[in-house]
């Protein structure tokens, strides 16, 4: 048995861990922490590319992230479900790689499967430690499920910011790999279009205006049920100034 995951990405498709959560995976990562990214359908509905090539720019990527696993569950695109078989897998999977700290989508989306994937990874996650629930492994649960809010119009307010200023470049690189899903785009899953700039210009202004909450160059937002402690009310670390 491999040894537990840190940190854990469970996307709908291939490249949405690149684009929502890429620059906060590649820190873990060259922090010493075990990283993984789960994409959840191999992107077959999707109107660029084939699932062979798709995996293959999804295997590039993960090397450049320096993840320690990358997994298909193999569920359908454009036909997500938070049904029983669909929960079955994705628990199995997750009893498998028994990671500590779960990110997905935020709860909304303009694509179906990003909304269905946030609920049907929540309760897997919940699911995964009852002993009895019908699905392969042992029973794990994850301490945490994080929502990523990159690119939402619609999202709350940030519960914590995290500065991937020193692995933008990083997070940039692992999208190249994907190209037939960002050659010569615009607009990419939830990445809208902003004007003349191109895909990565809109990126990294997207990732700039979450940086500026931290005061930092780049940003990638997440949302928690919980709240964030602080040690002491004199280590808040954002000057209101």
């Amino acid at each position: 048995m491999s040894d537990p995951l840190d940190l854990l990405a469970i996307m709908a498709h291939p490249d949405d861990a690149e684009l929502l959560c890429g620059g906060a995976l590649a820190l873990a990562a060259a922090n010493g922490d075990r990283v993984g990214i789960l994409d959840l359908s191999r992107g077959e509905a999707g109107s660029s590319g084939s699932p062979e090539l798709r995996a293959q720019e999804a295997e590039r990527s993960a090397h450049v992230l320096g993840l320690a696993v990358r997994r298909n569950a193999g569920l359908r695109d454009a036909g997500l479900t938070n049904d029983d078989e669909s929960r079955a897998v994705v628990v199995g999977i997750i009893r498998e790689l028994r990671p500590r700290i779960v990110v997905t989508h935020w709860r909304e989306g303009r694509h179906p499967d990003h909304r269905l994937a946030a609920q049907l990874v929540y309760d897997a996650s919940f699911l995964s430690a009852l002993r009895n629930y019908d699905a392969p492994g042992t029973a794990h649960r994850p301490d945490k499920v994080v929502h990523c809010l990159l690119f939402r119009e619609d999202a709350p307010r940030p519960t914590f910011v995290v500065d991937v200023s020193a692995h933008m470049d990083t997070k940039l690189a692992a999208l190249a790999c994907f190209e037939s899903q960002i050659s010569g785009k615009t607009t990419a899953g939830e990445v809208l279009g902003g004007g003349n700039r191109t895909l990565e210009d809109q990126i990294r202004a997207q990732c700039a205006h979450h940086g500026s909450r931290i005061r930092c160059a780049y940003g990638e937002p997440f949302w928690t049920r919980e709240t964030v402690a602080l040690d002491s009310l004199s280590s808040a670390p954002i000057a209101t100034f």
